[in-house]
């Protein structure tokens, strides 16, 4: 029979508590919360459902997810949910994928500065392309832009940056007309590159000045202005990173790229290789590195592995992914239809084909997602499980937990 596979919850129950004792007054009640949540997570802890089989009466104990978007088993469920409505959204056109990176010591100092510098750091590439593009000596219209914040490279170190996936075109100033780029280029990389970096620096400077940036540590000296303006000056002078990828093949190619990225966290349990008293083993890439070698392991100190997992949980309310130009929330509908209308493309009907009603509202309250795991039928709700009360039947060979 094949082991179960390792899960970070086994990480965080099996060290959380020892590590929470080791660093206590080191650890944020945001952070706190993540630990909890995952340890919990699809455990008694939070109640759940029993359910029967439609169609081969087998019954099955599904106990509920914790939801936190850091938390690695909830975030293929929410991922699936936002495909599909980011699914009805696709324009026939080609999409560009761009990454915007931060200068080392500014990705230091956003260690501190989490919520002032990520927020920067997406407004600030979401700039760059919306005003490059909006110039007649590059593309004279305004662009659509997904933006996906990620805080953590393969081996869970501290390294912000955006993901960006724009569409090959932009919508003309008066709508009257959808402006299409080349065929394999967007935007100049190099122009993308000045702007963003002056972008990004005026920013920071302008948090300074209000007051909103807070340094400790071997960074206490940069509170004083002349020192932070020290700091910043060599920054002026260095290239800045955007990285412009090959257009993906097709539109359908950016939901597959975007299954992978909207809701990843900073290690997934399919990365776990291994874990004992002292330390944990998981699959890294090194990107530096082409062919063989890329892929490798790494193995870490447990506790360490838990404080690089923790560095990337978010400040609350803090939104990892985000949209601007013409895909921006207050008008995307009406955007999407007028640039379908100019592709001449058919308009998505999605989210309006079931006018339920709400006899159908309860007969879907009363199914469970989960396919039956003998004979893939519906499971139907007989049972809630209260958190942390256990089923009144255990599982066995008619019942099984999930």
């Amino acid at each position: 029979m094949p082991l179960p596979k390792l899960e970070v919850a086994d990480i965080f129950r099996a060290s959380g508590a020892a590590y929470r004792a080791a660093n206590r007054g080191h650890i944020s009640l945001g952070q706190l919360k993540v630990m909890s949540a995952i340890e919990r997570c699809r455990t008694a802890a939070l109640g759940g459902h029993a359910a029967r089989c439609e169609d081969c009466g087998h019954e099955h104990i599904a106990y509920n997810s914790c939801r936190n978007r850091h938390c690695p088993k909830c975030q293929a469920g929410a991922a699936k949910s936002w495909l599909a409505a980011r699914e009805a959204e696709l324009l026939p056109v080609r999409y560009f994928h761009l990454v915007f990176t931060l200068p080392k010591p500014v990705a230091d100092i956003a260690r501190q500065n989490k919520r002032e510098i990520y927020n920067l750091l997406m407004r600030a590439s979401a700039d760059t392309v919306i005003r490059i593009a909006a110039d007649p000596k590059h593309l004279g219209a305004q662009a659509g832009i997904t933006s996906v914040l990620h805080t953590w490279g393969s081996a869970m170190t501290h390294h912000p940056h955006v993901h960006m996936i724009v569409p090959g075109g932009g919508l003309s100033a008066d709508r009257a007309k959808w402006i299409a780029c080349r065929r394999n280029f967007f935007l100049s990389v190099r122009v993308l590159s000045r702007l963003y970096r002056r972008l990004v620096l005026d920013g920071l400077a302008r948090l300074h000045s209000a007051g909103k940036l807070h340094f400790f540590g071997d960074h206490a000296g940069l509170a004083d202005r002349a020192a932070f303006d020290a700091f910043l000056q060599p920054l002026r002078r260095i290239d800045w990173v955007v990285y412009a990828k090959e257009p993906f093949a097709g539109p359908r190619a950016v939901l597959a790229y975007l299954s992978r990225y909207t809701h990843r966290v900073a290690v997934s349990n399919s990365r776990l290789i291994r874990m004992d008293s002292r330390s944990v083993t998981f699959r890294v890439k090194d990107y530096r590195v082409n062919g063989p070698g890329r892929h490798t392991t790494m193995t870490l100190k447990t506790g360490e592995f838990i404080r690089r997992f923790l560095i990337h949980v978010l400040p609350k309310g803090q939104h990892r992914i985000r949209h601007y130009g013409f895909f921006g929330n207050g008008n995307r509908a009406a955007n999407i239809a007028r640039i379908r209308e100019l592709l001449g493309a058919e308009t998505s009907d999605q989210g309006h084909a079931h006018d339920g009603t709400a006899d159908d509202a309860d007969a879907l309250a009363r199914v469970l997602a989960l396919p039956c795991p003998c004979c893939g039928g519906h499971l139907i709700i007989i049972e809630t499980i209260p958190q942390g009360r256990q089923p009144r039947a255990p599982p066995g060979t008619a019942r099984a937990a999930a």
